[in-house]
């Protein structure tokens, strides 16, 4: 087993981007069309409107991802978590989140939420151990996501 690195996402990780979100929401939900204007455009619909991407890389292999989508001034949200199955339950995604959460203080977030589904019991247990509380979600804001979060940074 190698050193896990998280690194900053660039347009040569697109594909990886894609492909480990892509499976990981097709194992459980549907794709809907937001997904893939940020999984095929991550540049234009992440980065451009002042959001983050980090990767996790294993060696040569990208094993996870997570972004950052700028909401509001101070909001940001916590997007697009992933980890390959093969790496799952190694703390992967623990040092995913905890960077995302570093990488949003440092541009300027006081609130970091997250939307995410029920069923998905490991995830939500690993944002509450982060300091993630359950609010009221919006309805309808999108389909597969029946929890809202948030961290006060």
């Amino acid at each position: 087993m190698q050193v896990v690195h998280i690194i900053p996402y660039t347009s040569e990780y697109q594909i990886n981007f894609q492909e480990i979100n892509q499976s990981w929401v097709e194992k459980y939900f549907s794709i809907e069309p937001f997904d893939l204007e940020q999984l095929q455009n991550p540049e234009t619909s992440i980065l451009g409107s002042g959001g983050a991407i980090l990767l996790a890389k294993e060696g040569d292999r990208v094993v996870g991802t997570v972004g950052l989508k700028f909401v509001d001034e101070g909001l940001f949200e916590m997007i697009k978590m992933a980890v390959v199955p093969d790496c799952q339950g190694r703390g992967i995604g623990r040092l995913l989140a905890d960077a995302i959460i570093l990488e949003a203080k440092r541009l300027g977030g006081k609130k970091l939420q997250l939307y995410s589904n029920t069923k998905l019991i490991p995830a939500l247990e690993l944002y509450r151990s982060l300091g993630f509380s359950e609010t009221k979600p919006e309805c309808g804001k999108y389909l597969r996501c029946d929890i809202k979060m948030e961290l006060d940074l």
